[in-house]
């Protein structure tokens, strides 16, 4: 399966994710990262918050991202009103979330890590409480 695909496939599992709480509603943004226009992967709301979430998943232990990326989804949260966040699904793992500010900086990229995710990430059910 291309990245791509992989990519679409976790997504859509996210999308499934939030639509099973039965309180939460979410849609995915087709295209995003490939527009000029600042966006997200998947926007959810349950009538109170509303997330916007750059998802990665990876087969890797870290996953970098442009400082360009971060920004993008920084700007699309101001205008929608929503929290930016970082969505990460490792091979094997279940799904971790961070806020864009507890990525690392190695001064050319933002980097999520396996074991970061880990220590300070929230789970599905940690971030939709």
């Amino acid at each position: 399966m291309s990245r791509k695909g992989k990519g679409m496939d976790a997504e859509r599992e996210l999308l499934h994710k939030f639509w099973g709480t039965g309180v939460w509603a979410a849609l995915r943004i087709a295209g995003s990262g490939s527009m000029r226009y600042p966006s997200a992967d998947v926007v959810a709301t349950n009538g109170r918050r509303m997330l916007a979430i750059e998802c990665k998943s990876s087969k890797d232990s870290s996953k970098y991202f442009n400082h360009e990326e971060i920004a993008q989804l920084k700007e699309f949260a101001v205008w929608f009103q929503a929290e930016p966040w970082i969505g990460l699904k490792f091979d094997r793992e279940e799904w971790y979330f961070m806020k864009v500010e507890e990525l690392e900086d190695s001064g050319k990229h933002s980097v999520a890590s396996l074991k970061r995710a880990k220590e300070i990430g929230r789970v599905f059910e940690g971030l939709v409480r």
